[in-house]
């Protein structure tokens, strides 16, 4: 008997004149994505493109609870929502651990949570609101990606797409 692997899921061999391989949840396996900040603006418009293309979508926010959930509800595809700081590393592993219980398989990622301070003048920032916004912008894409990397490697495929402001190109008024 043929005793090949898809994903490391094992598959069925039936012999007959021709050997037909049967893929139970690989042939037919969706596409999945998890996308960060993804319960509004940019984030959820994303999702609705992904789910348009085929893809599960994994919707990833920190408060807006409501607002994921309404998001899955509207994609209909078995989307879920799932909660994590994005800045907090911890969270990050748990988030992809789920994910990949509930998917099998991850195949691409969307780094798009991020935050700003509008309205503040770049001296009136403290340490603290600078520190945060660096941890969820940059370090937040960082821990997202390290935590997705070792499946996409094992399955020598995936995407990581990173999603950034106008504001890395214009700057903000009054900065």
């Amino acid at each position: 008997l043929l005793s090949p692997t898809c994903l490391g899921a094992p598959v069925r061999a039936t012999l007959g004149t021709t050997a037909m391989l049967f893929w139970e949840d690989c042939f037919f396996m969706s596409q999945t994505v998890l996308i960060t900040g993804a319960s509004r603006g940019i984030g959820a418009a994303a999702a609705r493109r992904f789910a348009a293309g085929g893809y599960q979508v994994a919707v990833n926010y920190l408060q807006s609870q409501g607002a994921a959930e309404a998001l899955c509800r509207e994609l209909d595809n078995g989307s879920f929502p799932i909660q994590a700081d994005v800045a907090d590393p911890d969270q990050v592993r748990a988030m992809v651990d789920t994910v990949l219980q509930r998917f099998g398989h991850l195949d691409a990622l969307v780094c798009n949570a991020g935050i700003c301070l509008p309205g503040m003048l770049l001296q009136d920032v403290t340490d603290p609101q600078w520190a945060r916004l660096l941890s969820v912008d940059t370090s937040g894409v960082f821990y997202a990606a390290r935590a997705v990397l070792p499946h996409m490697i094992h399955r020598h495929a995936g995407r990581i797409i990173t999603v950034s402001s106008m504001w890395g190109q214009v700057g903000g008024a009054c900065e």
